[in-house]
């Protein structure tokens, strides 16, 4: 955690980096308690909780029956967007690795499929969101974009976070082939168990424009939320285990970088 953010914070003092590392810790129990809540939180309170400050722009594409691809983050409370079926008429996915334990893993499950949520597993993604649009399922399809990629994977390189990262290539082709609204959920905490959620638009028809221009504006408004509140990203996770320079010394780097 301090050496991520000393990493991507250079110019914060140590004071300012152990306040914002106390403040992840402090949420990260939230985030716990209250993704735990969901096996008994209620739909009057969940609208009372979790607010959408731009519902518009949503039911837009749902007037014109268009799917969209929901790029999201591991910041604010990236597990409450299991509730936006009851908010919204479409068919939702969630794309996940499962977990090893299988107690867990049945239990995260049951949380997040518990409000109309289909958990789908990543190596059948693809496959479940080109079915869906061939049958014209109108679907909202949440999908991972700031882990890390695995070293064997394609992968786009851009700066963030006053580093080289490596971005999965995923989310953009699937956008691109099935002409999806791809957008970035933007979580704000109100206070303890309360968030604003606003959508912002990444790109309305990734087939007419240069593709991997989503990947640079996912990674863009992701900074721009993490500088906004820090400690609302989760800093405890191994983002930055691939290097750059290690791919350019042994011949491996790839030409998609900016």
């Amino acid at each position: 955690v301090y050496t991520n953010l000393r990493n991507a914070f250079p110019k914060n003092s140590e004071t300012e980096i152990k306040q914002i590392a106390k403040d992840f810790y402090k949420h990260l129990c939230d985030i716990v308690l209250e993704s735990f809540k969901r096996l008994t939180i209620g739909e009057k309170t969940i609208k009372k909780r979790l607010r959408i400050k731009n519902p518009e722009l949503i039911q837009k594409y749902v007037d014109e029956q268009r799917s969209i691809l929901l790029y999201t983050a591991h910041q604010g409370n990236w597990e409450w967007l299991v509730f936006l079926p009851l908010l919204f008429p479409y068919s939702s996915n969630t794309f996940y690795k499962p977990i090893k334990n299988k107690y867990f893993d049945e239990l995260f499950k049951i949380m997040r499929e518990r409000f109309g949520v289909n958990c789908v597993e990543s190596d059948i993604g693809y496959r479940t969101i080109i079915n869906n649009h061939r049958k014209k399922v109108l679907s909202l399809n949440c999908m991972i974009g700031d882990q890390s990629p695995t070293r064997i994977s394609s992968k786009y390189w851009c700066h963030f976070l006053n580093q080289e990262t490596a971005f999965f290539i995923g989310a953009d082709k699937i956008a691109k082939k099935t002409d999806q609204v791809v957008m970035f959920p933007f979580f704000r905490k109100l206070r303890r168990g309360y968030y604003e959620l606003e959508f912002y638009i990444l790109e309305d028809h990734v087939k007419s424009r240069n593709h991997y221009g989503v990947l640079e504006k996912y990674a863009k408004l992701l900074e721009e939320a993490i500088h906004y509140a820090p400690e609302l990203w989760l800093w405890s996770h191994r983002r930055w285990k691939l290097k750059k320079e290690d791919y350019a010394r042994t011949g491996e780097l790839q030409l998609l970088s900016n």
